[in-house]
């Protein structure tokens, strides 16, 4: 016998125009009935990132129990194993994330999604902003969309945020970058990946880019601002402002983000957990390929077949 489950309560409103979405009506943890998850797995596939509101009964166990309803979860990094056992510390105190990026590229088995917890939260500032890199594809004239397509590029950990901040390292921050960095990664991507649940085509760009296949370094630089320019289009972000109980899901096969610098010296705390997604397949089929390093501790490979079904 059939037993037929009561339909979801979960409300879904649109944020914007070509990326995101608020979730109401849902209270997360590891008890989410069927027909509310499916609600969220279709919000996020088609808003790329969603919010929820009003969150506060949730704790790391609650949050990585939840995470289990939606994937695998990962390790909390590939390098970074000091910050936490199931989910990664995202603290103010061990660097600031204030560059535009989609999570862990380095490897080739990239996040699928990532969800981000409120911990602690400055007075003022400490936004976050989101990027479809869908969007970006889709706003490329069609001679700009074909050479993205034949273009593949390397991504290295090397190239983190860290590397490319001007002021002086605070020791926290030192000690956080040099664990991030203690085994290096090194994975040739294509830049244009087709998702692999709506078939939809994104940038798979951001600041782990080292170089492009077979061009100079002065070639890559004009080439990645280019199409990262698009990425960056105002018409294309979603900006989201904390607040206590906040989580945020966002698909990594298909955004970018950054978080803002703008709280001065005040505590930031949030928790992120990440799940486990698949090696990128390009336009013409061809997939990532590792050039360095072994991610195998760090994530599965999901099926992308059972995505499909």
């Amino acid at each position: 016998m059939t037993v037929a489950h009561a339909p979801s309560t979960a409300s879904v409103t649109k944020l914007g125009a070509r990326i995101g979405a608020r979730v109401d009506n849902v209270r997360l943890g590891g008890d989410l009935d069927a027909a509310t998850v499916e609600v969220i797995r279709r919000a996020l596939v088609e808003h790329k990132v969603i919010f929820f509101r009003g969150q506060d009964q949730l704790t790391e166990d609650g949050q990585y129990e939840f995470a289990q309803l939606l994937g695998s979860p990962t390790t909390p990094h590939p390098t970074v194993t000091s910050h936490g056992v199931k989910s990664l510390a995202i603290d103010s105190e061990h660097g600031r994330a204030n560059s535009w990026h989609t999570d862990v590229t380095f490897v080739d088995r990239i996040p699928k999604a990532s969800i981000l917890r409120a911990v602690h939260l400055p007075t003022y500032g400490g936004s976050t902003t989101w990027a479809s890199t869908v969007a970006a594809y889709e706003s490329l004239p069609a001679s700009l969309k074909l050479l993205a397509e034949n273009l593949r590029a390397v991504h290295t950990n090397v190239y983190d945020y860290a590397a490319r901040n001007v002021e002086p390292l605070r020791p926290n921050t030192q000690a956080y970058r040099a664990e991030f960095e203690s085994s290096y990664y090194e994975t040739e991507h294509p830049v244009v990946r087709v998702h692999p649940e709506s078939g939809e085509r994104a940038l798979l760009l951001g600041h782990f880019v080292k170089h492009f296949v077979g061009l100079s370094s002065t070639e890559s630089q004009t080439l990645y601002r280019l199409f990262q320019d698009r990425v960056t289009r105002l018409e294309n972000t979603a900006r989201w402002n904390w607040a206590p109980g906040d989580v945020a899901i966002w698909d990594n096969r298909a955004t970018q983000h950054y978080a803002i610098d703008d709280y001065d010296d005040q505590p930031r705390k949030l928790t992120r957990i990440t799940l486990a997604g698949d090696i990128p397949v390009g336009v013409d089929g061809t997939a990532s390929t590792s050039i360095a390093g072994n991610a195998e501790h760090y994530s599965i490979v999901e099926d992308t077949q059972l995505l499909a079904s």
